[in-house]
């Protein structure tokens, strides 16, 4: 299981900060979009939270990138990510589709 904490410290307010971020609001605007009335609102909220899926996404390949994590460490949580991302957008279509 990969932890924030085990990147460089001197990451504290950087990369670690945005991927804490990026990684809360994946469930918070679900959450939140959940709460609107209208179902065009809740579709959107699921779009910004799959933006924020790709963003944890590119944080992590960056985070590879800058050998921060180790590749092996980290991949099946970018796997993970692309289904997340894949079941959102479904669930998405499926939200506008019933409008």
């Amino acid at each position: 299981m990969f932890e924030s904490r085990s990147l460089p410290s001197n990451e504290k307010y950087g990369l670690i900060s945005q991927i804490r971020r990026s990684a809360v609001s994946i469930p918070s605007n679900i959450a939140e979009g959940s709460s609107r009335t209208s179902k065009k609102d809740f579709a959107r909220f699921i779009e910004i939270s799959i933006g924020s899926a790709f963003e944890l996404e590119t944080q992590l390949l960056i985070a590879i990138d800058t050998e921060m994590i180790v590749k092996d460490k980290i991949q099946p949580i970018i796997e993970e990510l692309i289904e997340i991302q894949r079941m959102s957008n479904s669930y998405r279509i499926n939200v506008l589709n019933s409008i």
